[in-house]
């Protein structure tokens, strides 16, 4: 029976990764749109240079001396480096370009993992669009102020004509700020009126802000199946989670209090400080550079009417795991003092079964304190399990013997009632009560088993700590990449390059483990058919279908088989000396004399 769950979670699988593979050539690839410019209108201002001040900053306001300057600045490079992180920015926008995380190194390139992922000419980290979302970004050089190690401000002047034609004179501002042992940034987006200017507005929306164009690490999505790029959004109670497939541009209809884009283990969060100055959200997965598509949210903000303007928003940029998420949960727990946005909403969750995934990863972080190897501590865990369910197991086939018994006297029942649907249900219950036989007792266990299989499934595949957990060096260095023994210098189809060693110990173990429950005689000749190929084709199928897993999930379900194994040897003996029981008692039965009977 436990082949038919796993039947099931791989009919889900199939149905899930097919549909990122046919969509595109069932429905084609969606239209991407151009972005809208905006006009820009030559600066000639004359007037005096003065300082103005927004809240706490001080930006200039637009003058002769300032446009000149403009007209000679050049491209320029910032780091401002933290413990956990090295930003850098350019001048042009004011604009992130490259942002690496110290804690995390990338496999690939034995450095900081770089989040920032497909910066290019036309798209780039934090950069803000005059107008919606669909609107180029600034392409401008800005003038920069570095205030400290950690603070950095960027300011240009600007003359625009609004959708109304009116021409709007201002000064824009970016002050970025940066705490040490965090992995959360602020942005102030400051904007001061020249020239009795009120308002900015671009067919109801002031500018549009966004995150990278896509999350790293740089992950091809042909080869590395379980891998994808989600849009988050979360209202205030709950989070939507929408997984992007290639050259999307859309509108989020709802309202939110942050959005974010995330991969399998990192993520990038945007936090608006005020939500009520927020007009819509958009995810894109434009294919703009490098044939590789986006994975990006974009937000709008409201037009406004007042002269002066400061937003603030709050960004996480760092690991999709609970341990540095919810310290953001709390305004205590962090340097920011920011709390109360529930972040570790955005954790990837086997939805209403999280709550067993929950104690699954307890159990899994107390067997690793004690081995101190990720892959021995779900060796140790899948045993445990195992022998766990054992009683359940063996419950469930007796049961299916017990039925299989009843067979004849059920098939007398439907024939003497089969026009009478009411008293053949009130005599099928009689008899599976005068035999002891509950139906239910064998569905339980494949329910209860079912659920596990999923959070398990759910939980080895996302656990952020299994990414770049070593099990056997030289053989499985990464949990959460697949194992490799030798790489081809050519790809094989559906495969890669990589020679794995766990894929096919998989499938043989599979082999093996229908094999013998076959030999448990459990099937009958009009299930027969199915079993053949449960035995004989499903693993086919597994071994295409994971081969490039990750290697922790391929180690649970390798260890489950190969245990399960030993455990249906034992359920086979059992049935077999239960059938030799009935059978002995039913020749009994028939060779005893009437008054033999009678007694």
């Amino acid at each position: 029976m436990d082949k038919n769950v796993v039947w099931a979670v791989v009919l889900s699988t199939i149905i899930l990764i097919g549909s990122f593979i046919l969509q595109p050539i069932l429905f084609g690839v969606p239209e991407v749109q151009e972005p809208t410019a905006i006009e820009y209108v030559e600066d000639n201002a004359t007037e005096n240079q003065n300082e103005v001040e927004i809240g706490n900053e001080i930006i200039a306001e637009n003058a002769e001396e300032d446009v000149l300057v403009e007209e000679s600045l050049k491209e320029e490079k910032i780091t401002i480096s933290t413990n956990k992180a090295d930003v850098v920015f350019t001048t042009l926008g004011g604009d992130i370009v490259s942002y690496k995380l110290k804690d995390h190194e990338d496999t690939d390139t034995n450095e900081g993992i770089q989040i920032s992922d497909n910066v290019n000419d036309f798209n780039r980290t934090c950069a803000i669009s005059l107008g919606g979302a669909d609107s180029m970004i600034i392409d401008k050089v800005f003038s920069y102020e570095k205030i400290d190690d950690l603070t950095i401000l960027f300011k240009t002047n600007f003359k625009v004509k609004d959708s109304n034609g009116t021409v709007k004179s201002f000064v824009l501002g970016k002050k970025y700020s940066f705490k040490e042992n965090e992995n959360m940034f602020k942005l102030d987006v400051l904007i001061h009126g020249l020239d009795n200017m009120r308002g900015l507005n671009f067919d109801g929306v002031a500018y549009s802000l966004r995150t990278s164009p896509q999350i790293g690490p740089h992950f091809d999505p042909k080869e590395n199946k379980y891998e994808n790029r989600q849009f988050l959004a979360h209202n205030g109670s709950k989070t939507k989670k929408i997984i992007l497939t290639s050259g999307e541009f859309k509108k989020y209809e709802k309202s939110f209090v942050w959005v974010g884009i995330a991969g399998k283990y990192f993520e990038e969060l945007l936090i608006p400080a005020d939500t009520t100055t927020m007009n819509a959200s958009y995810y894109s997965s434009k294919i703009e550079a490098n044939n590789y598509a986006n994975a990006q949210a974009i937000v709008e903000r409201r037009a406004f009417a007042e002269s002066d303007v400061q937003d603030t928003y709050y960004f996480y940029f760092g690991p999709r795991n609970e341990k540095d998420l919810k310290v953001y949960n709390v305004a205590e727990n962090n340097a920011w003092g920011f709390g109360g946005k529930r972040l570790t909403d955005s954790l990837q969750s086997s939805g209403w079964l999280s709550w067993l995934e929950v104690i699954l990863k307890w159990c899994l972080e107390m067997i690793h304190k004690v081995v101190k190897n990720w892959g021995v501590a779900i060796i140790i865990m899948t045993i445990l399990l195992k022998l766990l369910l054992f009683p359940l197991s063996k419950k469930q086939s007796l049961g299916t013997l017990k039925m299989q018994q009843l067979q004849p006297k059920m098939q007398e029942l439907q024939e003497k009632y089969k026009d009478n649907q009411q008293k053949l249900q009130a005599e099928t219950a009689k008899l599976y009560q005068e035999s002891g036989y509950n139906p239910a007792s064998g569905c339980l266990p494949m329910i209860f088993q079912f659920l596990l299989l999923f959070a398990m499934y759910n939980l080895f595949n996302n656990y952020f700590e299994f990414r770049g957990a070593s099990f056997i060096k030289g053989w499985i260095p990464d949990l959460s990449a697949g194992d490799s023994i030798y790489t081809f210098k050519f790809n094989i189809p559906f495969l890669g390059n990589h020679l794995r060693l766990l894929p096919i110990i998989y499938v043989i173990s599979q082999l093996l483990f229908g094999k013998i429950t076959n030999n448990g005689g459990m099937s009958n000749s009009q299930s027969a058919g199915m079993m053949k190929f449960m035995t004989y084709g499903m693993p086919i199928m597994f071994f295409f279908l994971f081969y490039n897993a990750p290697s922790g999930l391929l180690l649970y379900w390798t260890v489950s088989n190969i245990f399960q194994m030993g455990q249906q040897i034992i359920i086979n003996k059992l049935m077999a000396e239960k059938k030799a029981e009935m059978a002995g008692n039913g020749k009994n039965q028939k060779t005893l004399p009437p008054k033999a009977k009678r007694k």
